[in-house]
């Protein structure tokens, strides 16, 4: 089977592109499993249930996030409230305690049973649980049956997903790098079986700044002040992963990075 991850929806551009693009996406590639990290939604920072939800009828199967997931408070009693079914997830080592799950158990429409997972880095990040530790837990209330496990590693470093990647190869099938904006070009079958790609890179405004208008970033990073950052105007770009899964093992046997540009 094909799962086709979107990079982090940044905004109304990242939006835009991923409604009108996801069709065609999704017939090009024959993909039976769509999911995407949306953290960045809600004008750049966070998500809404209304957004969540648009995002979902559109098309997509399952929802990540990251260290952005509780900007908006409006989502938090969504969360209470199951979050669509548990489609929209938070970084599993988040503590227990936090609204929502990490954890993703479904069936495709064509009948085939899949796990999404989502882990966050703590390298220049929020000091939260371990993620590997957390991964370890997870993977053991997976039922065996489930061999098609798809793991995003939302972090600032590339050692750190690099590491994860290594840690977790031949027990998921895929684990694919979210938060940089920067789409990297070691994607990768690990020896053990495992897709793995450092970051699928954003989807939003190409004239910005990982997608802020860029004469504010340029600013910041001038004058050192504090500044509330806006996301950019105009064309943007649909990046992510195509990932290959033999359903009867799990195992990966291809990966490529996709790109497409409004123009």
């Amino acid at each position: 089977m094909k799962v086709l991850f979107i990079g982090d929806i940044v905004g109304s551009p990242g939006r835009r592109v991923v409604l009108d693009s996801l069709p065609a996406l999704v017939a090009e590639h024959q993909a039976e499993l769509v999911i995407a990290n949306c953290e960045n939604a809600a004008a750049g920072v966070g998500i809404t249930p209304a957004l969540a939800d648009e995002l979902l009828q559109a098309g997509i199967d399952v929802l990540t996030s990251g260290n952005h997931i509780f900007d908006r408070k409006e989502i938090l009693p969504y969360f209470e409230q199951g979050a669509a079914d548990g489609r929209l997830l938070r970084p599993a080592n988040y503590p227990a305690a936090t609204p929502g799950r990490g954890l993703y158990v479904g069936k495709t429409k064509a009948g085939t049973p899949y796990a999404v997972l989502n882990l966050q880095g703590r390298v220049f990040m929020p000091s939260i649980d371990c993620p590997f530790k957390t991964g370890d837990q997870l993977l053991e209330t997976i039922r065996q049956e489930v061999k098609v496990r798809i793991v995003d590693v939302h972090g600032e470093t590339t050692s750190e997903k690099q590491a994860l990647g290594r840690y977790l190869d031949g027990r998921v099938s895929a684990v694919l790098g979210t938060h940089t904006h920067v789409q990297t070009a070691d994607e990768q079958i690990l020896p053990k079986g495992t897709a793995f790609i450092t970051d699928v890179g954003m989807t939003g405004p190409v004239a910005s700044v990982i997608g802020v208008k860029k004469e504010e970033a340029i600013t910041k990073f001038l004058t050192q002040m504090p500044k509330k950052f806006e996301t950019a105007t105009g064309p943007a770009i649909l990046c992510g992963a195509v990932v290959e899964v033999d359903g009867a093992t799990g195992r990966a046997t291809a990966i490529r990075r996709i790109r497409i540009q409004e123009t």
